[in-house]
């Protein structure tokens, strides 16, 4: 794919990676739309990016997303890539019983997408070419006992990516999987992400890590593995 003139909608675009894969597709000539839970942060970025497109929309309420593809499919029928982006970590004991929402980063990595994938699918089918880019992590491929619920939604991701992959193959539908290592935005650098041996990980750059990605979507690489999860997903293989 070229990755010019598209129009693509990013999930969780308001930092991190999602605000750099905005960025930089915006200075490829692209339509980029970015959605936020808060509205603060969706007018900072509509300030940084005055020609952003941004919608308050939760990707863990399914009305919400109902919601969001009535009014971006309305305002942008050309449509047709989607970037599922939006994600969550924490840090959990399974020994601590207060946890009332163990499951919440099931509900935002996994079945957020899921649920986009569903309700976009339609729009992207009617593109002459389209593609979906579901973000993963290199912690897809080893055991992190530290933040368990993000690696299991994310083993559930990679697994989903490639069986949607399969599915859609017939169609004008790429399916690709952007499995980003241990980097410089927010959320690995928490401290869930900085114990247990966390902090000796090397981190890659935001940017190097958006810039893999665009790269690998012109080559029409369906998997493309940043700095260390390569190796990662090769360690993975012996240790899982």
């Amino acid at each position: 794919m070229d990755l010019r003139s598209d129009t693509i909608l990013i999930t969780g675009g308001t930092s991190g990676i999602g605000l750099e894969m905005a960025r930089q597709l915006l200075a490829l000539g692209n339509t980029v739309i970015v959605t936020g839970r808060d509205n603060a942060k969706l007018e900072a970025t509509k300030k940084e990016l005055p020609d952003i497109h941004t919608y308050q929309s939760d990707v863990s309420d399914p009305q919400s997303i109902v919601k969001l593809q009535q009014k971006v499919t309305a305002d942008f029928p050309q449509l047709n890539i989607l970037i599922n982006n939006a994600g969550i970590m924490r840090a959990i004991d399974f020994n601590d019983t207060d946890y009332d929402a163990v499951c919440s980063e099931v509900t935002v990595d996994l079945n957020g997408p899921i649920r986009m994938v569903q309700q976009f699918l339609p729009q992207l089918k009617k593109q002459p070419e389209s593609a979906i880019v579901n973000v993963s992590s290199g912690l897809a491929f080893i055991t992190f006992p530290k933040a368990p619920i993000y690696s299991a939604a994310k083993v559930g991701l990679h697994a989903y990516t490639k069986s949607l992959r399969l599915q859609l193959k017939p169609t004008n539908i790429k399916v690709f999987e952007l499995a980003p290592p241990k980097t410089s935005a927010p959320m690995f650098n928490r401290k869930e992400s900085n114990s247990e041996g966390g902090n000796n990980l090397p981190t890659m750059e935001v940017p190097q890590v958006v810039a893999s990605m665009i790269r690998g979507i012109q080559k029409n690489k369906l998997e493309i593995l940043p700095g260390l999860s390569k190796v990662l997903k090769l360690f993975g293989r012996f240790t899982l």
